[in-house]
């Protein structure tokens, strides 16, 4: 329950209008109900004629104390009914105490809807909330929390997960509020109506309520290992989709089926497990109700059969139509018994994200820049990702404004690395990065990356037009601008060709794009950006000559008067560098200039021989 409370007050604060709403619905509610069964008593006496009593009306002056009150009150109502009887008859008399049934259960249904609809905006709401708290937080994250995550576990989190939370926790909290509310009102008219029975009733329940709260106990952990499980099938859709080009190129398809059917097999036996006891909250609890039915009728049965009741028949009878109320909504206690534990069970899986950790933050006083006034400096850096596996040892790097700084080195030297510290994507481990003589960690993020721009290797576009993907990011362009940006980077002319130019979409991660399209795109966002600092991570190396010839023109526009970083394969792409450093093994090994590098005939030289070749 500490769990439950905790979410509640996490997720449902904002919603305390709609609880206090379906707090009182659900009392005023139950307590038309009891006064609607309260009328069989005068029903079952008239027409059973069981009731010889005479009844006198009785001041409310009179009566002292909360029982007196209570008491005067109903020998006052049994007065009137007596009355009514004697002067308008019987079959009147049943047809008035019929219609003010009808009427009360009118308003009590309506108390009922009352109480269900201003749960609705709660829990579609709460369920709203968790996702937009889900996706905020994926986009705050740094980029190591992801390179240990699989992409299909994150969206089972976001989509099954918040699916349960939604029917197990959400869809409870309506009879998380109405049944301890219905039973406190019933249980408060058992013991007003014959304490003695109630105490009889209270000693039993406990034993009934408890063999029903001992099939859920086992629940969270059984829907965990389920979730988990779902979790490992839909990551095996996502590769199975992102990498179909290579399963059928190897002929896979077997392998990847039978893979998939083994992970789905698990999840069909947990799921079993868990719904098999599910299943066993209806049967268990309606067995156990009716045997607390029987046994209270048995006990009250023989005390009024024997002359020592304090009650008569028709207000055991009304004793007995509120017990067999008060069973209902245990049994929708035990089953919100059984939901909500597989609810707590996807919260702290999601709790995985929401709860994770953000190293890569503002400072306190982190201040804004506008731009790059002088140079980039690394000093000392060294960085080791989370597995302690140092990738880049004690780089020391100066790249003055409007200078263009290539890399280059074999994979996994730490290019992309080194690179992916600038922006902070992550944060360095040793040593510092400043940017006009100011540390990058004391530059607010939005700044220090509003300043970069990035053209990638993977050109990544987004399932939107033309026109969505080249002003991505930037604020108020103008279409005048877009089209500049787009003739610039050599993408004008193949956009017009479309069928509704900028407005055409690309199709998810433009697939309906070659790859020299997508790229310059990728350089026309860029350009739209107008960064101070440009980044080139092997831009042109997936691309066909004639494709990079036309990306090479547009980055070199790109590039001019800016600060450019590029990462490259092909050599031939940043012969004109005004500076080259080889890395190897996370050291720069070598720097200067094409020629000058030749001439050390080191890494370098070997690397342009290979290509050469």
């Amino acid at each position: 329950m500490k769990e439950l409370f905790a979410f509640l007050r996490r997720f449902v604060r904002p919603y305390r209008r709609n609880l206090v709403g379906s707090v009182a619905y659900n009392l005023l509610s139950a307590v038309l109900n009891v006064f609607s069964f309260a009328l069989i008593v005068p029903i079952l006496r008239i027409l059973f004629k069981i009731n010889t009593e005479v009844y006198e009306y009785i001041p409310l002056s009179e009566a002292q104390g909360a029982k007196e009150v209570v008491n005067a009150l109903k020998n006052d109502f049994f007065c009137k009914v007596s009355d009514f009887v004697a002067q308008y008859g019987e079959s009147r008399t049943l047809l008035i105490l019929g219609l003010v049934l009808i009427v009360m259960t009118f308003f009590k249904t309506a108390c009922y809807f009352g109480a269900s609809a201003v749960m609705v905006p709660l829990r579609n709401g709460v369920v709203r909330d968790i996702r937009i708290s889900i996706y905020d937080k994926i986009l705050s994250l740094p980029m190591g929390f992801f390179s240990k995550e699989r992409k299909g576990d994150i969206i089972t989190r976001m989509s099954g997960d918040v699916s349960e939370i939604e029917n197990s926790i959400t869809q409870s909290l309506d009879m998380l509020i109405k049944n301890p509310i219905l039973i406190l009102v019933y249980l408060g008219t058992l013991v007003a109506i014959s304490w003695q029975m109630t105490i009889f009733t209270i000693v039993i329940g406990p034993l009934i309520i408890w063999v029903m709260g001992s099939i859920g106990r086992k629940l969270k952990a059984k829907s965990l290992l389920v979730q988990s499980f779902w979790s490992e099938t839909m990551s095996e859709l996502e590769e199975t989709l992102g990498g179909l080009r290579v399963i059928k190129a190897f002929l896979a398809e077997g392998k990847m089926s039978a893979r998939f059917a083994k992970s789905s097999e698990q999840l069909r036996k947990a799921s079993n497990r868990v719904h098999m006891r599910q299943a066993l909250a209806h049967p268990v609890s309606e067995f156990m109700g009716t045997a607390l039915i029987v046994v209270v009728l048995w006990f009250g049965g023989t005390l009024i059969l024997g002359g020592s009741a304090s009650i008569d028949a028709s207000t055991f009878i009304w004793y007995m139509t509120i017990l067999y109320s008060v069973i209902n909504p245990i049994k929708d206690f035990s089953k919100a018994g059984y939901a909500i534990p597989k609810g707590l069970a996807s919260v702290e899986r999601i709790d995985k994200i929401l709860k994770a950790e953000n190293t890569i933050t503002d400072a306190p006083d982190a201040k804004d820049i506008a731009g790059l006034t002088g140079e980039i400096k690394y000093n000392g850096v060294s960085f080791a990702y989370e597995d302690g596996r140092e990738v880049l040892h004690d780089i020391d790097l100066t790249i003055a404004r409007g200078k263009t700084i290539a890399l280059v080195g074999q994979s996994g030297s730490g290019k992309s690395t080194l690179v992916d510290l600038l922006p902070r994507f992550y944060d360095v481990g040793k040593g510092s990065i400043t940017i006009d003589g100011t540390d990058i960690r004391n530059i607010s993020l939005k700044s220090l990356r509003g300043i970069m721009g990035n053209v990638n290797q993977e050109a990544i576009l987004f399932n939107d037009t033309f026109y969505n993907n080249i002003t991505f990011g930037v604020k108020n362009a103008t279409r005048e601008e877009v089209i500049a940006a787009a003739r610039i980077a050599n993408a004008h002319d193949f956009i017009m060709e479309t069928e509704n130019g900028y407005e055409t979409n690309i199709g998810d991660r433009g697939c309906l794009l070659s790859g020299g399209q997508r790229q310059r795109i990728s350089i026309a966002r860029a350009i739209l950006k107008n960064p101070p600092i440009l980044i080139l991570d092997e831009a042109t190396s997936a691309l066909d000559t004639e494709s990079e010839r036309l990306v090479q023109e547009a980055l070199e526009r790109l590039m001019k008067d800016r600060t450019t970083i590029a990462i490259a394969h092909r050599l031939s792409t940043i012969k004109n560098a005004d500076e080259i450093c080889v890395l190897h093994e996370g050291k720069i090994v070598e720097r200067g200039t094409h020629e000058d590098l030749i001439a050390l005939n080191g890494y370098y030289k070997r690397l342009n021989d290979m290509q050469q070749l």
